[in-house]
């Protein structure tokens, strides 16, 4: 039996994070009394000296949110290709080697929670942002888009960075102006990756019938483009979807137990967002 038995999610910000509630359900759902996981408000200068009073032989790994993602990749070991596609870690597994392995669960959990409502493969897809999270979703939609991605952002440097981002990835991507964002909708898959209320004026001007929506925002939820797609007949996903099967392959990586306890993991999601804010569905990440 492995002495580990300890994770954590660090970010600056981190009390919003509802990683802890997920964790500590999957840990009581598979039975694994003695973990525990924690939140430690850590931020990029505080990160060194965190890693390096760990013991690591207590500990399974760690989730990230940021600003953590890419200033911890020098203060690891090893990084999987899926985490250097996007250049961001969150997810970091101490092996029992001793070795800190460096992972991106966020890619894969997209592409988990489309399959999850029945979206395996679009002709087209759009994307809404061009900041870290639309970095991920655009690796996800490398395995699920088979043409064009139009990604609508504010800046030309946002633009250039998204188109080269595509070349790496092999996905063929057309940038956008941002105030054109609206017609995003049109396409059958639009990943929104922005802030709270960035996307609201998008939300009167949408086609009659729009494609699917993953917004990936959970409080407030439903946002206001998410509401206007649903009322319109159209598959909303939100931001607890996300972050509870990102969450799922985490467990996965600590425990070594799977699969992981999905269901226990969501209801428990629910659960944290109706104590806090009266809600259900939806994510702000982390």
């Amino acid at each position: 039996m492995t002495s580990k038995h300890r994770a954590a999610v660090l970010g600056s910000p981190i009390a919003h994070s509802l990683s802890p509630d997920l964790h500590r359900a999957a840990f009581a759902a598979l039975g694994l009394d003695g973990w525990r996981y924690d939140r430690f408000e850590v931020d990029e200068a505080g990160l060194p000296g965190f890693l390096a009073g760990l013991d690591e032989a207590e500990w399974a790994g760690l989730s990230l949110t940021m600003p953590l993602k890419r200033a911890v990749i020098p203060l690891l070991d090893e990084v999987t290709a899926t985490a250097r596609s996007v250049d961001a870690v969150n997810t970091v597994v101490f092996t029992a080697d001793g070795r800190r392995t460096g992972d991106n669960t966020d890619v894969p959990g997209l592409v988990n929670a489309l399959r999850e409502r029945g979206i395996t493969e679009v002709s087209a897809a759009a994307v809404l942002g061009a900041g870290a999270t639309a970095s991920s979703a655009l690796a996800a939609l490398a395995q699920v888009c088979t043409g064009e991605v139009t990604v609508y952002v504010r800046s030309t440097e946002r633009a250039r960075e998204m188109a080269e981002l595509g070349e790496r990835l092999g996905v063929a991507v057309r940038t956008a102006d941002w105030e054109r964002g609206a017609e995003a909708l049109e396409r059958p898959l639009t990943v929104s990756t922005t802030p709270v209320g960035a996307t609201d004026d998008f939300a009167d001007s949408l086609p009659a019938a729009p494609g699917a929506l993953f917004d990936v925002l959970y409080h407030p939820w439903p946002t206001a483009l998410a509401a206007a797609c649903a009322e319109r007949g159209a598959t909303v996903l939100g931001g607890l979807d996300l972050l509870v099967h990102q969450a799922v392959l985490q467990s996965e990586a600590f425990t070594g137990c799977t699969p992981g306890p999905l269901a226990a993991m969501r209801e428990a999601g629910e659960k944290a967002l109706a104590d806090r804010w009266g809600q259900s569905g939806g994510s702000r990440r982390g």
